[in-house]
């Protein structure tokens, strides 16, 4: 009789830290090839390892480990061996670079079924005749398709021959932008983030839906009272020594366009200063990856009660890609506790690498004819060629969550952004608890995506509305009246969309706030939505189905079962 074992207790851990996303790369071959055919295998899956290694950056540039396996899978025992050599790696996220027939079944099907079902899955290979790869790509791809799982078939080139081909850049390209949606689906699972109050002004289009927000991105909600912000607060939770460098660099960063009239006024602002300080030490307890505060109308603006200071400099410096201690990750930060908008720059700051958010009302849709009528009333002279007059704009501006980063073009350093940063009083009316608003103006020249998730109770779904974009400027007298006529002492940038009009563009935005996030490539943004089932909606009469080397091939799945739409719906 066996003797019985005792259960092994393990190891305490002080600090849990969140799961690493790691890509391997394998290739399959076919067992009855030469051995310079099957060297050049081995030597094509390191070469695309090393194509991938350091290209793929979390939002705090950390580079995602990649792996790559020897062992060429000729058939299920090899399947075996390296499934049991990617597991031990810790491997998430599975790349096939075939250079040669093999037996798709015995091969990348048999090491697949011993992942789970949601690992994203990449086949990249040469479009070479030879052995061929190419052919047990689409045998593979098709394989997979019809069985029901997504893969995605990057057919791109490397040499016919030779021992040590190198993948060309357009192929590299589409790779890197796959793994960073696979990275951004798979980190994100198990992760939370951290909302202070309850329903977003009532707004319906900013609910947290905590059921479906769990069964599709895996993300956890944590909902917090405002009470005990408030308590934390009112207790000093936060270091006394840390809150006056955070107040001293913002004195030598923003100086006099810090607007303070009394000593309540600075009272006032230290209080939004330490806010930063206890939210920020609460979402590092919690390992969160982004958060929300919902400041209207309980916080800040009900009379009823006591108001507090707005959270305006919080919620910019969590986007911003800086502090007082120097570089950070950006940390996206909805206010208002709008979570669909926290998600839209939750997902666009990870598929981007870290790139800063921008939060914006949809405020005011300005069509061409309009600015053309302003600029006449001010004896503004206008080229009638300009983007604004031929297509027109949208003045986004927001209270809070307006990324410091926006106040200047990408690359910009920390000094150069600051000149551009102003700190008005807030709008005693809208918010009688005080404290700063922040304010700047996007310069015109950053392209990016703008857009917007929502959800639909009809369907269960999510969507994500969404545009190429990128920012203009106008003349100073012209931008200044425009400001004027919205909210002066807000941030704002002037977007234009690639292919929405101004009439579709009224017309459709599912929410009052949308988002942008700068250098995001079209395909990563579709490869995520392929990932997660999110519906994709650009619903712009003017942008074609679809536009090569800007988006990525549609999935072979979707062809199969009735278009894109049809099968995320099924």
């Amino acid at each position: 009789m066996a003797k019985a074992l005792k259960a092994e207790c393990l190891p305490g851990i002080k600090k849990a830290t969140p799961r690493m996303p790691v890509i391997g790369v394998f290739a399959p071959c076919d067992p009855r090839i030469d051995r310079a055919s099957r060297t050049r295998a081995q030597n094509i899956t390191a070469m695309v390892a090393d194509t991938i290694s350091g290209q793929v950056v979390m939002p705090d540039k950390q580079a995602v480990p990649v792996v790559y396996s020897g062992v060429l899978v000729d058939s299920e025992a090899q399947a075996d061996v390296v499934a049991q050599q990617f597991r031990k790696a810790g491997v998430n996220i599975l790349v096939c670079a075939p250079d040669t027939w093999a037996f798709p079944q015995l091969t990348t099907i048999s090491l697949l079924q011993q992942f789970p079902k949601d690992t994203p899955l990449n086949i990249t290979c040469g479009n070479s005749g030879p052995k061929p790869g190419v052919v047990y790509a689409h045998a593979v791809a098709g394989a997979i398709s019809q069985y029901g799982k997504m893969v995605h078939l990057n057919v791109g080139n490397w040499p016919d021959t030779g021992t040590n081909p190198v993948m060309t850049k357009p192929t590299a390209a589409a790779l890197v932008d796959w793994c960073y949606a696979a990275v951004t689906a798979v980190a994100l699972k198990g992760r939370r983030v951290m909302i202070f109050g309850h329903d977003s002004m009532g707004m319906e289009t900013a609910l947290a839906h905590i059921l479906p927000t769990r069964n599709t991105f895996g993300l956890e909600i944590t909902r917090l009272d405002m009470k005990l912000l408030a308590d934390m607060l009112r207790k000093g939770a936060y270091s006394q020594n840390e809150l006056k460098d955070l107040r001293g660099w913002i004195d030598r960063t923003v100086g006099k366009r810090l607007e303070l009239k009394t000593e309540a006024d600075s009272e006032r602002f230290n209080q939004s200063l330490a806010m930063y300080l206890i939210n920020r030490d609460l979402m590092a307890d919690l390992n969160a990856v982004g958060g929300g505060f919902m400041s209207q109308l309980e916080w800040g603006s009900d009379r009823r009660g006591l108001p507090l200071p707005v959270a305006d400099a919080m919620e910019s410096m969590f986007n911003s890609t800086f502090d007082h201690n120097g570089p950070k990750a950006p940390l996206p930060y909805a206010t208002e506790a709008d979570v669909q908008g926290l998600l839209t720059m939750l997902f666009m700051t990870w598929l981007s690498g870290g790139n800063p958010p921008l939060f914006m009302d949809f405020r005011k849709v300005w069509e061409g004819w309009e600015i053309q009528a302003l600029a006449d009333k001010l004896g503004v002279k206008v080229d009638p060629k300009a983007d604004y007059i031929a297509k027109g704009l949208v003045d986004g501006d927001n209270s809070g969550s307006a990324a410091f980063n926006w106040a200047a073009k990408p690359g910009a350093g920390v000094k150069e952004i600051m000149k551009g940063i102003a700190m008005p009083l807030a709008d005693e009316g809208y918010f009688p608890g005080g404290g700063n608003s922040v304010t700047f103006m996007t310069p015109e020249g950053i392209e990016g995506i703008a857009g917007r998730m929502a959800y639909s109770a009809v369907n269960g779904k999510f969507s994500l509305i969404w545009d190429q974009a990128y920012t203009t400027g106008v003349p100073a007298k012209l931008g200044q009246a425009m400001c004027d006529l919205t909210t002066p002492t807000w941030p704002h940038t002037f977007v234009v969309p690639r292919y929405a009009s101004m009439v579709e563009y009224k017309q459709y935005a599912p929410a009052n706030h949308f988002h942008m996030t700068w250098n995001l490539p079209v395909s990563r943004l579709q490869y995520w939505m392929d990932l997660t089932g999110v519906l994709s909606a650009a619903p712009w009469a003017a942008r074609p189905a679809f536009i090569e080397g800007t988006d990525r091939p549609l999935p072979l799945i979707y062809h199969l079962n009735g278009g894109e739409a049809a099968y995320k719906l099924r």
